[in-house]
């Protein structure tokens, strides 16, 4: 699918992606496009795009774990979960088609950025929770998990909300959990693609290689400033996906 001339390109791609999606999800929006670009089977670039994302996921992940953000072993549940859910998803968009999400996603992202501009103390500092940790875990793992499955557009965002709102987490915290829910879909639709061989392994490492950076860079951004650089770059991104979304489904042709 990809030529080897095309692969610094990629990792490029890959770190700008991966430095965004540490931060606050998105990622998707630089990477699938420049995927999609270079022409063959849309299934194998969603493949592919998964394999990058795998790779800017688990860097973020480790490295928001190794400075205390999250704590992996509590996580445990819910990525299984999201894992489970994940798969149903992956394999459901194949027999059915993401028709209706491509509609009333752009609507839920829509809200969300305006609730979070109307709210500008939101994830601030920690909260009380208003839901227990294991039917949060049962609920939105599965949920969100399917989700990233089935579609994926702005799976970070609503995991970040759910962490904020359910869980009373601040920002920080809220953006590093979500990293760790990440790559527990990604890595589970990516199997799910690579056993029907549509996955371009060496695109797909050129790329995660340049994530793997740019999810560092992103990650230490985040646990040096905190909550007042993630708000204005969350909305950004949240704002630029909604717009995306909408292009496809009402202007593109």
């Amino acid at each position: 699918m990809f030529e080897p001339w095309q692969w610094p390109l990629l990792f490029l791609t890959g770190m700008a992606a991966g430095f965004v999606d540490a931060i606050a999800g998105g990622g998707g929006l630089i990477t699938l496009p420049v995927i999609l670009s270079f022409g063959g089977d849309p299934q194998q670039a969603l493949g592919t795009n998964k394999l990058q994302a795998t790779f800017g996921s688990a860097s973020a992940a480790w490295h928001y774990g190794r400075a205390g953000a999250v704590n992996l072993h509590d996580c445990v549940r819910g990525c299984m979960l999201t894992f489970v859910g994940a798969g149903v998803g992956t394999l459901g968009v194949q027999q059915v088609g993401p028709h209706v999400l491509k509609v009333a996603i752009p609507l839920l992202l829509l809200a969300v950025a305006i609730f979070t501009l109307l709210r500008p103390q939101l994830g601030e500092r920690d909260l009380h929770p208003r839901m227990a940790r294991f039917k949060f875990d049962f609920l939105f793992g599965l949920l969100l998990g399917f989700y990233d499955g089935f579609f994926g557009p702005g799976t970070g965002t609503f995991w970040t909300m759910a962490f904020v709102l359910m869980l009373g987490f601040n920002l920080t915290r809220a953006t590093a959990h979500t990293k760790v829910m990440n790559f527990a879909s990604n890595l589970c639709s990516l199997l799910l693609f690579a056993a029907i061989g549509k996955v371009d392994h060496a695109a797909g490492v050129a790329m995660g290689a340049g994530q793997l950076l740019g999810a560092r860079f992103g990650s230490k951004m985040v646990l040096a400033r905190g909550t007042r650089f993630i708000r204005p770059v969350f909305i950004t991104v949240v704002l630029a996906l909604t717009l995306k979304l909408l292009y496809d489904v009402y202007l593109k042709r």
